[in-house]
Formats: structure tokens, C-alpha cells, sequence
């Protein structure tokens, strides 16, 4: 029997490499048809070389800003970094101030205009995580530095920068500091944006946790905080949300949250009427948190389940109520992020009203759960600023799982939520999975008719970049075509902007295409002779993470593969037997059951039906 762990390492395998061909195909298709435009240009029209030969002189002895950060042998460690940058601050020679500004300029330059500087020795990462637990005096990495030469630093980095905030200082027996330099984005369109699936079991406070982080305004135990988020009628009177809500939180140039400024009223009229729209939050930002608040009730996991795979979150954030524990759908939540290989996030809420032992038994729960093999993760308890900076830049690359306990009526552990979040790297910043200088690919995941300005879509660029006015075409349609049409306008976080790249969350307002035409899961490329093939059958890997009984051909189950989402039926399997149980592992044909799809070899899928789920990839197109 196959393990899951195993068997995701061989999904991400076959992933990787099916991208690696997809986009070197792209290349290959790009190089040839530029060589066939040159034959084209006739001998007459032959390309002119540049005589000009570059003077060497004029760049003699200045050295390039991006060599400065590389140490013969390639790019240093950002600690390594930090240690180098320390001696050039403290020298107070113009020479060597001068080399440290340049190198600033190239870490906030390649670093998308965010760098947290360090500065002191600071203790090692296990001896950090483990908390209380961490008795010995070893552990410290970096060099060390008296009190008077921790104020120089910070004093010249100031210099240097305009934008900066500490983030947190220790001036005990080990003096230390981590600074945040960042420099505000010059448009809306270059906002860095981390987008956070907010996932959990019903009732264990994930509209409340959301509505005090991004209103600012502390909840009064009734749920006053989490009235401003829901979208429906029936949501307000049952207090549970039913739908993909959607909101963003803002972080200045300082790190601070862009909060309305009656955050701190006690009217709940005043609180939901004098709410910051997105247009100023994404005006006055650096960087924006946007969160998919998804539903916890079992009856809406179809839908929670679309806004995992379809939305891309850089994290999860599982909610579990510290009176209630990790129960009900809040396990089937984890098991899905999982599935999907997404880092999680857990929030403990409710600890102002459970009883001592009762949360210290949810805490034991959490980390036996999180330890178990099924998840291998290590739980780290963030109860400092210093350890919220640490795992922040950590906690995706090594199955690290950070865990908070929050409590939204007296805001305990909200600052340390805050600052963990303030730091995410962006989602755009994954350059494995949105790469810009690849053809254009839009996934759409919401279709709106907006009044006076006609049919809107909004999705996430997987490829390329797109601009206003751009002729693209969508599809497919129920017969696998597609249509043409052009982009009027682009908004991001309702605001307007010119252009969009890979990796960002936009949407489109289409010229002359009606409500109708338009569906979820559908595409947008950019408008050429060969139109992207739809498919109807296709063949995937896949493992029976849990089946009641057996699953035979004809089987039908709920796929989702990105932003699709359809019924799909088993045409054939690899399986001597014929059939399949908890645990197989077999090569399966599938078949879409309305209407063909937009797919690629290479990209996950997860099915369901009932409590029966199945992971996989798909392998081949047919």
C-alpha cells in the first residue's frame, strides 16, 4: 500500500517535470518562429550589427550593485549578509557607509522591495521554536554586539533608508534587534499580495478572528466583530457563512495594519458602516493580506473545497476553537491542505473563556495531531514577536506548523498573528509556479454582471502578463471553442491599473460578452491562430485516500483541478482486480460528464463524493 507522504513526493515529481517540458516547449515554439520572421526579411533586409565598441574605462572602478552581494562562489546566506553588512555600518567611513547603502539598494531590489536586517547574534531557530524548553546557553548564530554598537547600526540603517521599522529589540544579555526595510510599491499593480485560506469547523471563530484583524475593533463575545463580513441575509441570522467571503487586511512602508479609524468604537453601527473600502486600503498599502474566509459547515465543503484549489493560498489558516478542540470538518480541512501540499497555520481562538485544562488538552491535541505521520509536522508555539519574525520566513520550507492562541475579546496574541502575517513572502514571489515570460493564462473563478459596465471576471494569472485593451479569448465552451473579446479594464483589489502579471488576483471587465457566455473555470490567452485544446478524457494517477467499499468503472465523483470543477466518470483503470479500495494506487481515465475542460498534464487533482476522496495528477491529455 502506497503512503500518502510517498506518493505526494511522486505527484510534486511528475508536476515539476511536466512544467519543466511545458515551458521549454514554449521556448522552443518562440526561438523557431523568430527564426522564421528573419528568413521572411529577405537579404535586403538583413539585420544591421553594432559597431560600436564599449570602453572599458568608463566603468573602471565601479562595481556593479548586484556583484556586491555575491561571494565569488554565488549568493551568500542572508545571514551571512547581515554579518557582512554590520562592520560596514559601524566603520563610519563614507567609503564603506556608501558600500553598505548599495548593498541595501540590491537586497531590497531582489527581494521585491522587503528585507528583514538582523542585527546581534540571535539564538539558533531549535532553540527558538522549542521555547520554554530551550535551558541551554548554546544555541547562538551571528556575531555578537555590545548596546552602544546596536544603536549605531539601527542609527545608519535609518540613513539609508527611508521606510523603516524595528520590528522587535532585546537589549538583555544578548543585545539584538531585526529591522524592516521596505521600500512603499510605486503603484497599486506592484503591491505585494499573500493570499491565506481561512479554513475550520463550524463555530470555532473564523468570520470573528477575521472581522478583529482587519476592523480592528475587538469583538464583545456576541459576535459584533464578524457581522460586517458575511455577504447574505441568512448568514447574518444563523452567524455561519455559507459562501467564499473575501477581505484583505493592509500593512504600511512600517509594517503597521491600514485599520479604519474607528477601529476602536463600541457601536456596531459605527464599526460596520465606517469600514475602509479596498480602494484605500490598496492605496495607502505595501503589501496586502487577502483573505478567503470559507465555510465550516459540512454541507458547504464543496464550496470550501473550490476555494482552496482554485484561489492558489500561499497558506492555510485552520481555526480551532480552544473549548471545542480539532473536531468535525476541521480534520477533513487539514487533510485537504495536505493533499494539496499548502502550509497551515494554526489559530487556537476562545482562550479568554476555556477553562485551563480544557486548553491545555486542545493544545495537546493540536500537536499530537500535527506530529502524527500523516501530517510530520513540527508545532511551533509563537509566544514572541522574535519567534513570530523567525517562522515566519521559515515555516513553508521546513513542514514547520505555527501555532497562535488568540483571543478576539481581550486581543491576546492578535500582535504576534499580526506580525507573522506583516511578514509572508508574496504569492506572486513563487516563481516555480507564475512564471511571467510564459503566454498568457487566466483562470477564472468568479463571473459578475456588473451594471453599466457589462460582464466582470475575476481569477488568477497562472502565466504571462496582460494589459488594458489586450484582444484575448475565453473558453471553452459546452462544445470545447473559444471566443474572442478584449479587456476594457482592469481592477485590482477594486482599484484600477494599467497592466497585471503572473501570479496576481485580478479582474477583468470583457467587451461585448454577455453574463451567459462566461463560466467558472474557464480561461482567458491572449488572442493567436492556435487556440488551447479542450479536452474531455484524461488520464491521471491517482490514490483512494478513503472509500467506503470498492470504486469500479462508471464511477462517478466531484473533481476539482484548479479552478475547474466538474462531474467526472471512470472510464478505465490499471488495476488487475478492476476495482479499487482505500489506500490503491492505479492509473485511471477520466471523463468529464457536461461539457470538456481546459487541462494540462502536470496539475493536481482532488475527488469526492460523499466522504469518499482521491488524490492525484493528471499524467496525460486524450
Amino acid at each position: 500500500m502506497t503512503s500518502l507522504r510517498t506518493f505526494q513526493t511522486e505527484i510534486d515529481q511528475i508536476h515539476h517535470r511536466e512544467v519543466a517540458k511545458q515551458r521549454a516547449q514554449v521556448v522552443a515554439d518562440r526561438a523557431r518562429a523568430d527564426k522564421d520572421a528573419k528568413k521572411t526579411l529577405g537579404r535586403g533586409h538583413a539585420r544591421k550589427e553594432s559597431t560600436e565598441v564599449p570602453d572599458p574605462s568608463k566603468n573602471a572602478g565601479k562595481e556593479p550593485i548586484a556583484a556586491l552581494t555575491l561571494s565569488g562562489e554565488g549568493e551568500m546566506a542572508l545571514s551571512d549578509i547581515d554579518e557582512r553588512l554590520q562592520p560596514l555600518l559601524l566603520s563610519r567611513i563614507p567609503e564603506k557607509l556608501e558600500q553598505a547603502r548599495n548593498l541595501i539598494a540590491s537586497l531590497l531590489t531582489r527581494n521585491r522591495g522587503e528585507y528583514i536586517f538582523r542585527i546581534g547574534a540571535h539564538p539558533t531557530s531549535a532553540r527558538l521554536f522549542a521555547g520554554d524548553a530551550a535551558v541551554v546557553e548554546e544555541g547562538w548564530q551571528g556575531t555578537a554586539c555590545t548596546l552602544p554598537e546596536l544603536d549605531i547600526i539601527a542609527e545608519q540603517t535609518k540613513t539609508a533608508v527611508d521606510e523603516l521599522s524595528t520590528l522587535f529589540e532585546s537589549r538583555d544579555d544578548h543585545p539584538r534587534a531585526a529591522l524592516l526595510l521596505r521600500l512603499p510599491p510605486p503603484d497599486v499593480a506592484l503591491t505585494a499580495e499573500v493570499r491565506c485560506a481561512v479554513v475550520g469547523n463550524v463555530d470555532s471563530g473564523k468570520s470573528t478572528t477575521l472581522g478583529v484583524l482587519t476592523r480592528g475593533a475587538l469583538d464583545d463575545g456576541r459576535g459584533r466583530a464578524r457581522v460586517s463580513l458575511f455577504r447574505h441575509k441568512h448568514e447574518i441570522e444563523s452567524g455561519r457563512t455559507s459562501s467564499v467571503g473575501m477581505e484583505i487586511l493592509g500593512f504600511g512602508p512600517t509594517g503597521k495594519p491600514i485599520l479604519p479609524q474607528t477601529a476602536h468604537s463600541n457601536d456596531p453601527e459605527t464599526i460596520r458602516r465606517e469600514k475602509l473600502g479596498w480602494e484605500e486600503i490598496s492605496r495607502q498599502s505595501s503589501k496586502i493580506i487577502s483573505f478567503s474566509d470559507l465555510a465550516g459547515h459540512e454541507r458547504y465543503l464543496k464550496t470550501t473545497l473550490y476555494g482552496l484549489t482554485s484561489g492558489s493560498p500561499s497558506c492555510v489558516i485552520l481555526i480551532v476553537g480552544g473549548n471545542a478542540g480539532l473536531i468535525g470538518m476541521s480534520k477533513e480541512h487539514l487533510a485537504i491542505a495536505l493533499a494539496l501540499s499548502v502550509p497551515v497555520v494554526v489559530c487556537i481562538t476562545k482562550i479568554d473563556m476555556t477553562p485551563p485544562n480544557v486548553l491545555a488538552k486542545t493544545v495537546e491535541q493540536v500537536s499530537k495531531i500535527l506530529r502524527s505521520p500523516g501530517c510530520r509536522k513540527t508545532p511551533v508555539f509563537v509566544k514572541s514577536t522574535e519567534c513570530a519574525v523567525a517562522v515566519s520566513q521559515t515555516f513553508g520550507k521546513e513542514r514547520l506548523a505555527p501555532v497562535f492562541q488568540l483571543s478576539n475579546v481581550t486581543g491576546e496574541g492578535l500582535d504576534f498573528l499580526r506580525t507573522f502575517l506583516n511578514l509572508l513572502p508574496a504569492s506572486e514571489s513563487d516563481t516555480e509556479k507564475f512564471i511571467t515570460d510564459q503566454p498568457l493564462e487566466y483562470s477564472v473563478t468568479e463571473v459578475y454582471s456588473v451594471p453599466y459596465v457589462g460582464t466582470v471576471v475575476d481569477g488568477i494569472i497562472n502565466s504571462g502578463t496582460i494589459k488594458t485593451g489586450d484582444a484575448v479569448l475565453f473558453g471553452p465552451d459546452s462544445n470545447g471553442n473559444f471566443h474572442g473579446t478584449s479587456v476594457k479594464s482592469i481592477e485590482r483589489k477594486r482599484a484600477r491599473v494599467a497592466s497585471a502579471d503572473a501570479g496576481q488576483c485580478v479582474s477583468f471587465a470583457l467587451k461585448r460578452v454577455r453574463r451567459t457566455d462566461v463560466r467558472k473555470g474557464m480561461i482567458l490567452v491572449h488572442k493567436s491562430d492556435n487556440p488551447p485544446k479542450a479536452v474531455r478524457q484524461f488520464e491521471g494517477q491517482v490514490l483512494i485516500l478513503y472509500h467506503n467499499t470498492t470504486l469500479q468503472t462508471n464511477y462517478q465523483a466531484m473533481l476539482h483541478c484548479g479552478a475547474v470543477r466538474q462531474t467526472v466518470r471512470i472510464v478505465s483503470m490499471d488495476h488487475p482486480q478492476g476495482i479499487l479500495r482505500t489506500g490503491d494506487r492505479a492509473t485511471v481515465t477520466f471523463e468529464f460528464i457536461s461539457q470538456p475542460e481546459f487541462i494540462k498534464e502536470g496539475m493536481k487533482l482532488l475527488f469526492r463524493e460523499g466522504k469518499t476522496k482521491g488524490l492525484g495528477v493528471i499524467t496525460r491529455v486524450l
